[in-house]
């Protein structure tokens, strides 16, 4: 499991949902820095679609917590060239799918311009991101989009699964020089409209500041047969999935990838060695997505390892579907993830 570096001190812990430990870092580096401000839609007056920004506009003022017309492209754009002129701006990007209207500053400016200028100009950026389906918001409101962001360099992109997480790789986030993206599934804010909190997306979570490092992994929960690889909602999915497995006599280990850029290649790889047998669950798309570079790198390393073929359980390679039985079709849900690990079990022979 990796471990945060923490601030000196000691104070309470709380038990916190994700939507609140978020929050909570950025009102603790937005009093810190005052270079630092937030932009994007309803997030004044409303606090934000998933409470991402409740009680900012009321301590900092309307000149750094900033409403905008529906113009991802203008905002985006603004929060690029204000990054390079040495402010730190936070985004509100309410719905992943709203990227896509906005790829040049994204790609051509706040992803290469650090790179490109020789490091003259830094882009302290970070996007604040909810994605995923589940909620009948069909194909433009329900996308997961890991891999559309990832492949272009110059991005890391953080998808924690916990409050604990949610809190450190904000701060980590907030405190880095280039693009960072901050993403949570709508089920994980914990906000009643999205559903009651899940259980294990709760965590205590320390008053002071924190910062987890980039590009670590977090192993959940140990295991011997089989390692389910996740991230965000679908670590959840595949600690039940483990649970079911446990009373079949299936030992699964459940490792959260935390980080999508940069990835914990080693991490993965560790686990794998162990178990010799590999599930990967994402809601993104799956081609071309996390599903296959996770295969990847024990392909690329050692496929010796593993004991049976590696199964990938994403979601198909369809708009996301309004018919809520047919998105249910898609999703990567528990039962998916028992079934391809039952697969793996039974491909690769005894224990």
């Amino acid at each position: 499991m990796a471990q945060s570096t923490a601030d000196t001190g000691t104070d309470s812990e709380r038990t916190l949902t994700m939507a609140r430990a978020g929050r909570e870092a950025v009102f603790s580096e937005m009093r810190r820095n005052p270079k630092m401000f937030l932009i994007g839609e309803d997030i004044a007056k409303l606090g934000g679609v998933f409470g991402t920004s409740i009680g900012m506009a009321e301590e900092f003022g309307t000149a750094r917590v900033i409403d905008t017309p529906i113009s991802e492209t203008g905002f985006i754009g603004i929060a690029t060239g204000a990054a390079m002129a040495g402010m730190r701006p936070v985004v509100e990007i309410a719905f992943v799918d709203f990227i896509g209207v906005c790829f040049n500053a994204i790609f051509n400016f706040a992803a290469k311009t650090h790179y490109m200028s020789g490091g003259q100009f830094k882009v302290p950026l970070t996007f604040m991101i909810g994605y995923g389906g589940g909620y009948n918001d069909a194909a433009q409101h329900s996308q997961t989009l890991f891999a559309t962001l990832g492949h272009v360099p110059g991005i890391k992109i953080v998808t924690p699964a916990d409050a604990y997480d949610a809190k450190g790789l904000m701060h980590s986030c907030l405190r880095d020089d280039n693009l960072t993206v901050w993403m949570v599934h709508k089920r994980l804010w914990g906000l009643g409209w999205l559903g009651f909190p899940l259980p294990t997306a709760l965590a205590t979570v320390p008053a002071h500041d924190f910062t987890i490092p980039f590009g670590q992994s977090r192993v959940w929960r140990e295991g011997s047969d089989v390692t389910l690889v996740g991230l965000g909602l679908t670590v959840h999915n595949s600690l039940a999935a483990a649970e079911q497995l446990a009373a079949e006599g299936i030992s699964a280990e459940v490792l959260d990838l935390r980080s999508v850029v940069p990835l914990d290649r080693e991490g993965i790889f560790r686990s794998v060695a162990k178990t010799g047998r590999l599930v990967v669950a994402d809601e993104d798309y799956m081609s071309f997505g996390v599903t296959s570079e996770v295969l990847a790198v024990v392909a690329e390393r050692d496929p010796s390892v593993l004991k049976a073929p590696a199964v990938r359980v994403a979601y198909p390679d369809v708009p996301v579907p309004f018919s809520r039985p047919m998105e249910d079709f898609c999703l990567p849900n528990v039962e998916r993830i028992v079934t391809a690990a039952r697969a793996t079990m039974k491909k690769g022979g005894k224990r």
